[in-house]
Protein backbone atom coordinates (compact mmCIF):
# COMPACT_ATOMS: atom_id res chain seq x y z
CA UNK A 1 0.00 0.00 0.00
CA UNK A 2 1.51 3.55 -1.06
CA UNK A 3 0.80 6.51 0.81
CA UNK A 4 -1.03 9.13 -1.48
CA UNK A 5 0.83 12.44 -1.49
CA UNK A 6 -1.22 15.89 -0.28
CA UNK A 7 -1.96 17.93 -2.79
CA UNK A 8 -3.05 21.34 -3.53
CA UNK A 9 -6.96 21.39 -4.57
CA UNK A 10 -7.59 23.17 -8.31
CA UNK A 11 -7.00 26.92 -7.78
CA UNK A 12 -10.58 27.92 -8.86
CA UNK A 13 -12.11 25.88 -5.41
CA UNK A 14 -9.00 27.23 -3.42
CA UNK A 15 -10.38 30.94 -4.85
CA UNK A 16 -14.23 29.52 -4.34
CA UNK A 17 -13.33 28.57 -0.56
CA UNK A 18 -11.81 31.77 0.69
CA UNK A 19 -13.04 34.96 -1.98
CA UNK A 20 -15.78 35.86 0.52
CA UNK A 21 -13.32 35.67 3.68
CA UNK A 22 -10.63 37.67 1.67
CA UNK A 23 -12.95 40.34 0.43
CA UNK A 24 -14.81 40.99 3.92
CA UNK A 25 -11.42 41.68 5.33
CA UNK A 26 -10.34 43.79 2.40
CA UNK A 27 -13.80 45.87 2.89
CA UNK A 28 -13.18 45.74 6.45
CA UNK A 29 -9.62 47.00 6.16
CA UNK A 30 -9.87 49.77 3.15
CA UNK A 31 -13.35 50.90 2.33
CA UNK A 32 -15.43 49.18 -0.22
CA UNK A 33 -14.78 51.78 -2.33
CA UNK A 34 -10.78 50.40 -3.28
CA UNK A 35 -11.66 46.19 -1.75
CA UNK A 36 -12.43 45.53 -5.42
CA UNK A 37 -8.92 46.24 -6.78
CA UNK A 38 -7.14 45.37 -3.65
CA UNK A 39 -9.21 41.69 -3.78
CA UNK A 40 -8.21 41.42 -7.79
CA UNK A 41 -4.59 42.20 -6.87
CA UNK A 42 -4.67 39.93 -3.53
CA UNK A 43 -6.07 36.66 -6.10
CA UNK A 44 -3.86 37.57 -9.04
CA UNK A 45 -0.58 37.67 -6.44
CA UNK A 46 -1.99 34.20 -5.46
CA UNK A 47 -2.12 32.61 -8.81
CA UNK A 48 1.30 33.15 -9.61
CA UNK A 49 2.07 31.69 -6.31
CA UNK A 50 0.37 29.09 -6.24
CA UNK A 51 2.27 26.51 -8.15
CA UNK A 52 4.89 27.24 -5.79
CA UNK A 53 3.11 26.40 -2.48
CA UNK A 54 3.26 23.59 0.05
CA UNK A 55 0.37 21.12 -0.36
CA UNK A 56 0.48 20.85 3.66
CA UNK A 57 0.33 25.05 3.62
CA UNK A 58 -2.45 27.17 5.79
CA UNK A 59 -4.40 28.26 2.45
CA UNK A 60 -6.63 30.52 4.20
CA UNK A 61 -3.80 32.55 6.55
CA UNK A 62 -1.56 32.59 3.47
CA UNK A 63 -3.79 34.45 1.00
CA UNK A 64 -5.30 36.84 4.09
CA UNK A 65 -1.52 37.75 4.57
CA UNK A 66 -1.91 38.99 0.87
CA UNK A 67 -4.55 40.35 1.40
CA UNK A 68 -2.75 42.06 4.38
CA UNK A 69 -0.07 43.30 1.94
CA UNK A 70 -2.33 44.73 -0.68
CA UNK A 71 -4.69 46.51 2.34
CA UNK A 72 -1.10 48.15 3.47
CA UNK A 73 -0.51 48.97 -0.42
CA UNK A 74 -3.87 50.67 -0.84
CA UNK A 75 -3.55 53.22 2.28
CA UNK A 76 0.77 54.03 1.35
CA UNK A 77 -1.31 54.69 -1.93
CA UNK A 78 -3.23 56.81 -0.07
CA UNK A 79 -0.73 58.86 1.47
CA UNK A 80 0.43 59.50 -2.38
CA UNK A 81 -2.47 60.63 -4.48
CA UNK A 82 -3.43 64.47 -4.63
CA UNK A 83 -6.28 65.70 -2.21
CA UNK A 84 -9.09 67.42 -4.38
CA UNK A 85 -9.78 70.87 -3.46
CA UNK A 86 -12.25 73.50 -4.26
CA UNK A 87 -9.93 75.88 -5.23
CA UNK A 88 -5.92 76.56 -5.17
CA UNK A 89 -4.81 78.59 -2.23
CA UNK A 90 -1.39 80.47 -2.53
CA UNK A 91 -0.51 79.68 1.43
CA UNK A 92 1.75 77.18 2.50
CA UNK A 93 -0.27 73.70 3.01
CA UNK A 94 0.53 70.80 5.00
CA UNK A 95 3.08 68.24 3.30
CA UNK A 96 0.89 65.23 4.55
CA UNK A 97 -2.89 66.48 5.22
CA UNK A 98 -4.54 64.51 8.20
CA UNK A 99 -6.71 61.55 7.65
CA UNK A 100 -10.34 62.06 7.29
CA UNK A 101 -12.27 62.24 10.61
CA UNK A 102 -13.94 59.36 10.89
CA UNK A 103 -18.04 59.86 11.05
CA UNK A 104 -18.98 61.06 14.41
CA UNK A 105 -22.43 59.55 14.49
CA UNK A 106 -23.52 56.31 15.16
CA UNK A 107 -22.69 54.70 11.53
CA UNK A 108 -19.79 52.88 10.17
CA UNK A 109 -17.67 51.90 13.39
CA UNK A 110 -14.98 50.09 10.21
CA UNK A 111 -14.49 53.72 9.32
CA UNK A 112 -13.42 54.41 13.04
CA UNK A 113 -11.37 51.05 12.51
CA UNK A 114 -9.65 52.34 9.81
CA UNK A 115 -9.08 55.63 11.31
CA UNK A 116 -6.99 53.88 14.15
CA UNK A 117 -3.29 53.42 13.72
CA UNK A 118 -1.43 50.99 11.56
CA UNK A 119 -0.78 48.39 13.98
CA UNK A 120 -4.14 49.08 15.85
CA UNK A 121 -5.93 48.49 12.66
CA UNK A 122 -3.93 45.92 10.93
CA UNK A 123 -4.53 43.59 13.99
CA UNK A 124 -8.59 44.71 14.46
CA UNK A 125 -9.01 44.06 10.50
CA UNK A 126 -7.54 40.93 10.90
CA UNK A 127 -9.11 39.73 14.14
CA UNK A 128 -12.90 41.01 13.26
CA UNK A 129 -12.91 41.02 9.78
CA UNK A 130 -11.44 37.91 8.76
CA UNK A 131 -12.13 36.07 12.06
CA UNK A 132 -8.13 35.53 13.14
CA UNK A 133 -6.77 34.06 16.16
CA UNK A 134 -3.91 35.75 17.39
CA UNK A 135 -1.50 33.67 16.83
CA UNK A 136 -2.45 33.35 13.28
CA UNK A 137 -2.24 37.55 13.09
CA UNK A 138 1.26 37.55 15.10
CA UNK A 139 2.22 35.21 12.10
CA UNK A 140 0.89 37.84 9.40
CA UNK A 141 2.28 40.26 10.98
CA UNK A 142 5.35 38.74 11.67
CA UNK A 143 5.79 39.74 15.17
CA UNK A 144 4.88 38.43 18.58
CA UNK A 145 1.33 36.99 19.96
CA UNK A 146 1.61 38.98 22.78
CA UNK A 147 2.70 41.82 20.14
CA UNK A 148 -0.63 40.98 18.39
CA UNK A 149 -3.01 40.98 21.26
CA UNK A 150 -1.65 44.26 23.15
CA UNK A 151 -2.29 46.17 19.70
CA UNK A 152 -5.71 44.46 19.36
CA UNK A 153 -6.37 45.46 23.56
CA UNK A 154 -5.00 49.14 22.39
CA UNK A 155 -7.35 49.35 19.55
CA UNK A 156 -10.25 48.62 20.85
CA UNK A 157 -9.54 50.61 23.83
CA UNK A 158 -9.02 53.77 21.52
CA UNK A 159 -12.56 52.90 20.14
CA UNK A 160 -14.61 52.55 23.35
CA UNK A 161 -13.34 56.04 24.50
CA UNK A 162 -14.21 57.03 20.81
CA UNK A 163 -17.54 56.00 21.51
CA UNK A 164 -17.45 57.10 24.86
CA UNK A 165 -16.84 61.05 23.92
CA UNK A 166 -19.55 60.66 20.89
CA UNK A 167 -21.74 59.71 23.50
CA UNK A 168 -21.31 62.28 26.12
CA UNK A 169 -21.70 64.98 23.51
CA UNK A 170 -24.70 63.71 21.67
Amino acid sequence: MTKTAARLPPFQRFLDAHAPDVLRYLVASVGRHDADDAFQETFLAALRAYPRLRPDSNLRGWVLTIAHSKAIDVHRARGRNPVPVAEIHDGAQPAHPPPPAPDRGAGDHWQRVRALPPRQREVLTLRYGADLSHAEIATALGCTEEAARRAAADGLKNLRKELADVAATA
